[in-house]
């Protein structure tokens, strides 16, 4: 879900909890109509008719995905929460990172017994969090600190599901905070983030995505070798032999990836361990920016029957 924020035309995540204008609409929108808007989002975002009848694309597949293979159990490991006893139930808790508070109102976060650094985020929304770097700072600015709690009173007050292009697995997620540590290695820099992409259960794909300034990626093929596919543009590409903990989380996405036809597992390599971040089921909301060919060649990867 990285870039998936920025996509849209109707919305930021960086509003401070202001919905897109469609908002309304699209909550109270009739599931049969659902088909007929994505037709209108799919054209806005892509210039492309979206065929939903025979889709051949890994864009358009995805678009199929969100209204016909929305499974309960995929908004349960959308939710942040939610996916962890799930999560630690498959490949054990040890993969899990550690949490400093649960809760459902800001008004109620313990400030006085956290660290001095950690992160507030919301299990129910993309890119819906904030860092705190120094709690002391924070507390003392007042101005920022309403105006961070006033993002997180809208946040919590809606569902995510119209901001993102209707990926249907958010609409009935339970809004709930949670606060974690920040992860930064010894040498003081963010953790490398691998993405998993598995396709009718079977991992094809995997990202390894180095949060430089700017960004710098590589992408590997199902055997470990340089791929030919560019997942985004917007990142550096570069090359290097797959570690062993990459490996793992492969394995790993494999066990978690079982009678979903397609889910995007994401890891974080903090100080030389893996830990899971999240599941996406619809990545970029179906809306990859990519070529022609590559779009086709991943929607061919990809089974829906």
């Amino acid at each position: 879900m990285n870039l998936l924020c920025n996509l849209f035309k109707f919305g930021s995540a960086d509003d401070i909890g202001e919905p897109p204008w469609e908002y309304n609409l699209l909550v109270t929108l009739e599931e049969s109509q659902y088909p007929k808007y994505l037709e209108k989002l799919f054209k806005r975002q892509t210039g492309k008719k979206l065929n939903l009848k025979h889709p051949k694309t890994f864009n358009e597949k995805i678009q199929w995905l969100k209204l016909y293979d929305n499974i309960p159990l995929k908004s349960d490991l959308t939710d942040k929460v939610k996916a962890r006893d799930w999560v630690k139930s498959k490949i054990g808790e040890e993969y899990l990172k550690p949490v400093l508070w649960i809760g459902q109102n800001f008004d109620e976060i313990p400030f006085d017994k956290l660290p001095n650094s950690f992160i507030i985020k919301t299990n129910h929304g993309c890119k819906w969090q904030y860092k705190i770097k120094s709690k002391e700072d924070f507390l003392k600015e007042i101005n920022l600190y309403n105006y961070i709690k006033n993002r997180f009173d809208g946040w919590m007050k809606q569902t995510f599901f119209p901001w993102g292009g209707l990926e249907t697995q958010y609409k009935t997620i339970k809004p709930q905070l949670l606060i974690e540590p920040i992860l930064i290695d010894d040498d003081k820099s963010f953790p490398i983030e691998y993405e998993i992409y598995c396709f009718n259960s079977v991992p094809k794909i995997y990202q390894k995505v180095k949060y430089t300034n700017p960004a710098r990626c590589c992408v590997y093929d199902e055997d470990f070798q340089k791929s030919d596919i560019t997942l985004n543009p917007a990142y550096i590409i570069e090359f290097e032999e797959a570690s062993e903990t990459l490996k793992k989380a492969a394995e790993l996405s494999k066990t978690l990836s079982k009678q979903f036809k397609l889910v995007r597992v994401d890891w974080l390599l903090y100080n030389n361990k893996i830990y899971f971040n999240e599941m996406t089921f619809t990545p970029f909301s179906g809306f990859f920016q990519t070529d022609d060919k590559t779009n086709l060649k991943l929607g061919k990867m990809l089974k829906l029957k």
